[in-house]
C-alpha cells in the first residue's frame, strides 16, 4: 500500500465513519473516488457518499473486495455478525477497527489466525483533521503496513499507541472529551452573552481559546498547571475565576464523568 495507491472502504458510514472520511477529505490525503462505503440505510448511505464524491456499495462484500484498508465502523455489538462472512475476504488487506470495546483478543477469535487487523479509535474532531486515535499496541500488522497505517493517520491527526488495558480510559478522555469540552464552550458563551457578547461572538471566542489552548500545551509540553499560573497574575482577574472553579468542583465533576463514561465498560 501505497498513499497515493490506497482504496479505503467503511463498512458502516455513521458519524465515525464520515469523521474520517471528512479527515482525508478535508486535509487532501485522499482523493474521493478511493474511497467507498456500505451501511445497513441505503437510501441514507448515498446521499452521504454522493455528498463527498465517494461510492456506495452495495454490501459489505464489495466493499472488501474494492479497498486496501477496511474500516470496520459498527456498534462493537454487531462486530462478530459482520465480519463472519468476510472472512475469506482479507488476504493481502488490512481491517482497521473503530470499534469501542472490541479489543485485539476479541478479533483474533472472530476471525482466526492470518488476518492483519489493527484497533484505532477516533475522535470527532477527525473530521477537520484534529481527531486523536487511540490505537491498541497489539496488532496484527507487517511491520511496513503500521509504519504505512501510522502515517496515514498522521496526515489527519494524533495516533496515540496505548496497552490494550488502557485503551478503553484512553478512548474516553480523547473521544468523551469532545463533549465535555463542549459543555464548558457553551458554558463560557452563556457567560458572554450575559455580560453583553452576541452568542456567535461568545461561542468563536471560547471555541478558538480552547483550540488555542491545547495547541500551544502540545507545543510547549507545560504541565496543564503552568499554562494556568502563566495567565494568573497576583490578585487579578484569572486567579479569582479559578478559586471560583475550585469552589464549585470543577476537577471532581471532570473526574466524575469519566468514571460515569467508563461504567459502559464494565
Amino acid at each position: 500500500m501505497t498513499r497515493e495507491e490506497v482504496k479505503l472502504g467503511f463498512i458502516g458510514f455513521g458519524n465515525m465513519g464520515q469523521a474520517i472520511a471528512d479527515g482525508f477529505l478535508y486535509t487532501r490525503t485522499l482523493e474521493p473516488s478511493r474511497m467507498c462505503a456500505c451501511a445497513v440505510n441505503r437510501e441514507k448511505l448515498k446521499k452521504n457518499t454522493e455528498a463527498r464524491g465517494m461510492r456506495a456499495c452495495r454490501d459489505s462484500k464489495e466493499v472488501v473486495e474494492q479497498s486496501d484498508l477496511v474500516v470496520l465502523a459498527v456498534k462493537p455489538w454487531m462486530a462478530g455478525a459482520v465480519l463472519e462472512p468476510l472472512k475469506g475476504l482479507f488476504a493481502g488487506k488490512v481491517l482497521w477497527s473503530v470499534a469501542a470495546g472490541v479489543m485485539f483478543d476479541d478479533f483474533e477469535e472472530m476471525l482466526g489466525p492470518g488476518i492483519h487487523h489493527i484497533t484505532a479509535i477516533p475522535s470527532t474532531p477527525a473530521a477537520v483533521g484534529e481527531g486523536i486515535y487511540t490505537c491498541e499496541k497489539r496488532h496484527s500488522l507487517t511491520e511496513e503496513e503500521h509504519a504505512f497505517f501510522l502515517s496515514l493517520l498522521s496526515d489527519i491527526g494524533m495516533a496515540v499507541e496505548v496497552e490494550t488495558g488502557k485503551v478503553n480510559i484512553a478512548n474516553t478522555i480523547s473521544g468523551c472529551g469532545p463533549a465535555f469540552a463542549s459543555m464548558f464552550i457553551e458554558a463560557l458563551g452563556d457567560a458572554g452573552v450575559m455580560y453583553g457578547l452576541t452568542r456567535p461572538q461568545a461561542y468563536e471566542l471560547a471555541a478558538g481559546m480552547m483550540a488555542g489552548t491545547g495547541k500551544l500545551m502540545l507545543h510547549q509540553g507545560k504541565h496543564p498547571g503552568q499554562m494556568k499560573d502563566d495567565v494568573c497574575s497576583p490578585g487579578g482577574t484569572t486567579i479569582r475565576g479559578v478559586a471560583a472553579l475550585e469552589r464549585a468542583g470543577l476537577r471532581t465533576a471532570v473526574i466524575q464523568a469519566v468514571e460515569a463514561a467508563m461504567k459502559t465498560y464494565e
